[in-house]
């Protein structure tokens, strides 16, 4: 039986504490508006502070036949981890977990067991003094993205060896055909029967000796390595919808309550190299990707490219963000997205300021710095429409130096071996390229729409990766910015749509175009609210949810209890 709002906040409080229990919708708004897309309204926000909490805040929404949006850090870009409008036929809780951060090392730093807010930034840092690294490292890491994130969704990251995020061991609550909430660990520990004494033991860290199977299952995409190879595959290397890596919380978008996950972590390379590649010609680094990934005997670190365009827009406005990774590092900019966000709601509630009032400060705030790039970036950008940042570990610094020493010329293009700073000011100047496309909607709202975002998987044959589009679409758009993970062929196309432009029509033409190349998307965002999942997708949030209580309308699916079809 439903109980009264009032009674059930009650309880949410009761649980959680009167100050983690947000009802109204100036609290609420920074949790449910999605980083780039997404909002709607919510009965509550709820931010537990342990497992046993988030236990029971799940219960009690369970019994009293609310829907569940699972949250770590709201950076998502399709709208994955917020509500969808107001269509929901009962009442939303969203779950913030960014109180919950603990990380035990296992194994000898070989695995870790993360909980739910744990981030990557935070991960990266408890490994490094190991010489170890988590799956995902700069990137997503900077502004606070969530491991759970990760495993959930899928995400790629940027480094060619590891693939997909990705472990078959987890422990999580599922809400089973009878509408009751089920604890299941298969996180390769004993750890009893009791719910709530498996909880405590998880957060506390108390795994005796004797109760962490080895060999329990994987905890990384093992065979990436060899798939990523296989240059003349005519699939993509890693999409969302590769039903190889859906297993319960892999993949799961929400669809269960994830306590906790168990990953592997990696050697730390001792001693790296960055090249920065430039040429006019596409299919030169299509020839520079191939080469590498066929005959190189070990793998770059990672290869990320970068359009001249892009670059150009991420040296205006992804400026500051650059800026404040180099003064202040990553472990504050997390806070700093916080505090963004907080003014801006003040700012929205005074009425009579313009909105994107802190993206027009900072933005002011960047032009008094000199400029922040190397000259010879400057000087490729002059030179080259397209750009690839390799990195490769101790092993080949060599044999990538004399074999890009071979390939240069007039014809093909040209390179050069960054020093230290060089190497750390192009990784970030490619980082920031991926939210320089809302700053710059953001600054030109009299003249622009809104951004359609795309994130593709290309096939892994498909030499011809450079888009072109036809005049009624190339008319529609503003800006481009073209970058991504390039060994990977996963693009990150950024449009900026001229005002009075349908975007959602421009997108579903651009879409069509992709699906005519065999490509397949997304390839790492997940599907959120934005893309429509297949089938086969569809199945695995079913068999994972058969209430549609957790996370209803993902993958553009009904929003109904137990997936009834929505009326028309």
């Amino acid at each position: 039986m439903t109980s009264a709002p009032t009674d059930f906040i009650t309880r949410l409080k009761t649980i959680n504490g009167h100050s983690h229990v947000l009802t109204t919708p100036d609290e609420t708004l920074r949790f449910r508006k999605g980083f780039r897309f997404g909002l709607g309204d919510v009965l509550a926000v709820v931010s537990p502070g342990s497992l046993i909490e988030l236990w029971r805040t799940t219960k009690a929404c369970v019994e009293n036949g609310k829907i569940i949006i699972m949250q770590a850090a709201n950076t998502g870009l399709t709208g994955g981890s917020t509500p969808d409008g107001s269509t929901y036929d009962r009442d939303i809780v969203i779950i913030s977990t960014l109180r919950m951060r603990t990380i035990h090392v296992i194994e000898n730093g070989q695995q870790v067991v993360c909980l739910p807010g744990s981030t990557l930034d935070q991960l990266e840092n408890r490994l490094t003094p190991l010489g170890r690294e988590p799956h995902s490292v700069i990137g997503s890491s900077c502004i606070g993205a969530s491991v759970f994130g990760g495993v959930s969704n899928n995400s790629g990251g940027a480094l060619i060896q590891r693939g997909p995020a990705y472990t078959e061991m987890a422990l999580f609550g599922r809400v089973d055909e009878n509408g009751e909430l089920k604890l299941v660990n298969h996180l390769g520990i004993d750890l009893g029967d009791d719910p709530e004494e498996i909880l405590q033991r998880v957060e506390a860290g108390n795994y005796p000796a004797g109760t962490i199977h080895h060999t329990a299952a994987q905890g990384h995409d093992g065979g990436y390595i060899t798939h990523i190879r296989d240059v003349d595959a005519d699939t993509p290397a890693r999409f969302n919808a590769d039903t190889r890596r859906l297993f319960e919380g892999a993949g799961c978008a929400g669809k269960v309550i994830l306590f906790a996950v168990r990953l592997d972590t990696f050697p730390a390379d001792r001693k790296t190299a960055v090249f920065y590649i430039g040429t006019n010609d596409t299919n030169q680094l299509e020839n520079i990707r191939r080469h590498i990934l066929k005959e190189f005997p070990e793998l770059p670190v990672s290869g990320e490219y970068l359009h001249r365009d892009a670059f150009d827009i991420a040296e205006k406005y992804g400026k500051d963000t650059f800026l404040a990774i180099r003064l202040l590092g990553t472990r504050r900019l997390p806070k700093l997205f916080a505090l963004k966000s907080k003014f801006d709601v003040f700012c929205e509630k005074l009425g009579f300021l313009p909105s994107f009032m802190s993206d027009r400060l900072m933005q002011a705030a960047s032009n008094l710095f000199p400029k922040h790039l190397s000259p010879r970036m400057y000087e490729f950008r002059e030179r080259y429409e397209h750009h690839l940042i390799l990195k490769v570990g101790e092993n080949l610094i060599d044999q990538t130096r004399s074999w890009l020493q071979s390939w240069a010329g007039d014809l093909a293009g040209d390179y050069f071996e960054c020093s230290p700073d060089e190497a750390s000011r192009a990784m970030l100047h490619r980082f920031a390229a991926a939210g320089a496309a809302i700053r710059y909607r953001a600054i030109h709202q009299s003249t622009t729409e809104d951004i359609v975002a795309i994130d593709v998987a290309l096939r892994r044959n498909d030499q011809a990766w450079f888009e072109t589009l036809p005049d009624d679409i190339e008319n529609d758009i503003v800006a481009k910015l073209y970058y991504g993970h390039f060994f990977c062929h996963v693009m990150h196309q950024d449009y900026v749509v001229r005002k009075g432009i349908d975007c959602l029509d421009l997108e579903h033409r651009m879409l069509k175009l992709l699906d005519k190349r065999g490509a397949r998307y997304p390839a790492e965002h997940n599907f959120g609210h934005l893309y429509q999942a297949p089938d086969e997708v569809l199945a695995h949030y079913r068999s994972l949810d058969p209430c549609n209580c957790l996370n209803p309308g993902i993958g553009q699916a009904t929003k109904t209890k137990n997936w009834k079809a929505e009326s028309v």
